[in-house]
């Protein structure tokens, strides 16, 4: 049986059966340091970035054609509709980059976008199924600005595969079958109803073959002309006519919006993490300052005397979490909007007064947002509700670069619009459904031309001379930094190998209940939890971690065995 064949299983028996997998699987794939490896979260999609790295190309070359056939083989979770940010890593120089493709509000929004007439919040998939939630998708921008500053390869050589596939078709696989036969949305969009359901309105089977001649076209003009041809032109004024003709939650987004988009280059966040040199992206994801905090808060534990798995450690993790999200749901946004204090929530000084409220084996939650400088205008807590859909693939080309980069539509399928081939995001409803609460304005409220508030949490670690350790990311909504944190503390603290520490069962705390992963020995151990006084629930956590470790043996690969995933790696031709 294969890792692709997981979606086959009955739904009661396929947690029981992945808990199996990730032991099975839980050996690393390791490379020595001549070879170059790419982790992503489909075999078709990671084949892409092989052959580019293969043919001399660089981390970005690999990045750029592993998106493209991302768009095409696993349209629930990203493509060139939606965004991205993505860390770059350049060997000779030791320096680290990072690219923010993030969507942006349209010009025309207004704070009350996602309040009914009557004042009330709109629903979730009354704002998220339809135009209304659309933003200017940003990934086809951000790699071009990567590619211009760290590309070998031809810029139209790296959409051949895409291209190709589009035309020849693909097969679907059991995880795209079992997730468009439980989708209630996109039979009722026309395009997305054509292209992925029969006549008879049923999902089409694992193994059809699924061609797409629109998308081929598309990536075929923008490799031809440009990132420019995606923000101009035809395929502008198709996402436009899109967004705003949808019949049943029409969009504000104009060719102006879509024109005036720029990927930005921003400064890494990083910190100390005991004797290793932390680094993430910086808002507007919230992703790389609270992973950070939750470590940093870590640090006064002893995590690697504490056994992996256990009540203590599931406890001590579960709290610092907690405390990182109480800040986050506070202050992290936009920080062109919004003053961030950054170096104020990092501080060895306010950690270590926040490390101090945990009380290990008796959970205070939920906490309470700190105070991180002395001055702080008030700020009411963010409602957002970020549901998954996202892929994260890590790459080191065979010069040591290394890209870490997480790609999102954000929920399954989007806002569930598709056009010229490729989904449309509904990042919009990242952003709070309510603008303020009766402590102030919150400081993720949408506005004009901002860009939501993320969890995509694409890291690198370093040791203490600035060497790569670790390329990490996943997707999975909020819960995305979890997966992260429990990873990075698996590998460090506890020594486990890159597939190992991927595998483990995972446990989740963002300020509330502690999540548990269901059919994994974790879930045995919730009375245990449940008598230190945490509100346990145990169900499905389906990450999608995919990173590459720096050994003194080579490079060691992992794919989260919940996917579909795989880890590859090749000697340059």
């Amino acid at each position: 049986m294969t890792v692709l064949s997981l979606f086959q299983i009955p739904a009661r028996h396929r947690m029981l059966t992945l808990s199996l997998f990730c032991l099975l699987l839980a050996s690393p794939l390791r490379a020595d340091d001549q070879k170059f490896m790419i982790a992503a979260a489909n075999p078709l999609a990671a084949e892409a970035g092989r052959d580019m790295l293969a043919r001399g190309g660089s981390a970005v070359d690999a990045a750029i054609a592993t998106q493209m056939v991302l768009t095409l083989v696993e349209p629930q979770s990203s493509g060139i509709g939606g965004g991205a940010f993505l860390l770059y890593f350049d060997s000779k120089t030791k320096e680290l980059e990072t690219y923010d493709g993030r969507e942006t509000a349209p010009a025309a929004v207004t704070e009350t976008h996602f309040l009914k007439a009557d004042g009330r919040r709109k629903k979730f998939y009354e704002a998220v199924v339809g135009g209304g939630s659309v933003g200017v998708p940003g990934v086809v921008a951000m790699l071009a600005k990567a590619h211009q500053d760290h590309g070998k390869l031809p810029w139209a050589d790296l959409f051949d595969p895409a291209i190709k596939l589009a035309e020849q078709g693909f097969l679907i696989s059991p995880r795209l079958h079992y997730l468009l036969d439980r989708d209630k949305y996109l039979k009722i969009k026309a395009a997305t109803a054509s292209y992925f359901y029969s006549a008879g309105g049923t999902a089409k089977t694992a193994g059809t073959r699924l061609k797409n001649p629109a998308l081929a076209a598309t990536l075929r003009k923008i490799a031809e002309e440009g990132a420019d041809a995606f923000y101009h032109g035809e395929i502008a004024k198709a996402i436009v006519e899109t967004v705003r003709s949808d019949n049943q939650n029409p969009g504000l987004l104009t060719l102006d919006d879509m024109a005036n988009y720029e990927a930005i280059k921003r400064e890494p966040v990083c910190a100390p993490y005991r004797a290793h040199h932390v680094c993430g992206m910086g808002p507007p994801t919230s992703g790389g300052i609270t992973l950070l905090q939750a470590l940093r808060i870590l640090e006064a534990w002893d995590m690697p005397t504490i056994k992996p798995g256990s009540t203590e450690a599931i406890d001590l993790i579960a709290q610092a979490s907690a405390l990182a999200f109480a800040d986050r749901g506070k202050y992290l946004a936009d920080g062109d909007f919004i003053d961030i204090p950054i170096k104020g929530l990092l501080g060895a000084d306010y950690v270590g007064d926040r490390s101090k409220l945990i009380i290990p084996g008796e959970s205070p939650l939920p906490f309470q947002a700190g105070n991180p400088l002395e001055k702080q205008g008030s700020l009411g807590l963010d409602s957002a509700i970020e549901l998954p859909s996202t892929s994260h693939f890590s790459i080191m080309d065979s010069a040591g670069n290394a890209i870490s980069m997480t790609t999102s539509v954000e929920n399954v399928f989007g806002s569930r619009l598709m056009t010229n081939g490729f989904i449309l995001n509904n990042q919009l409803t990242d952003f709070s459904f309510s603008p303020a609460t009766e402590d102030g304005p919150v400081a993720n409220r949408i506005e004009p031309n901002k860009r939501p508030r993320s969890s995509m949490s694409p890291t690198m670690v370093f040791d203490g001379d600035g060497n790569l350790q670790m390329v990490i990311g996943s997707p999975g909504g909020s819960r995305i930094i979890g997966y992260v944190l429990k990873t990075i503390v698996a590998s460090l603290d506890w020594n486990m190998d890159m597939q190992t520490a991927i595998a483990m069962p995972h446990f989740i705390n963002r300020n509330g209940s502690l999540d548990l992963e269901a059919d994994t020995p974790l879930a045995d151990i919730q009375p245990e939890l449940e008598a230190m006084g945490h509100e346990v629930k145990v169900r499905a956590l389906n990450s999608g971690l995919h990173g590459i470790r720096i050994t003194d043996g080579g490079l060691e690969g992992g794919a989260d065995p919940r996917r579909e995933g795989v880890v590859l790696t090749g000697e340059t031709e």
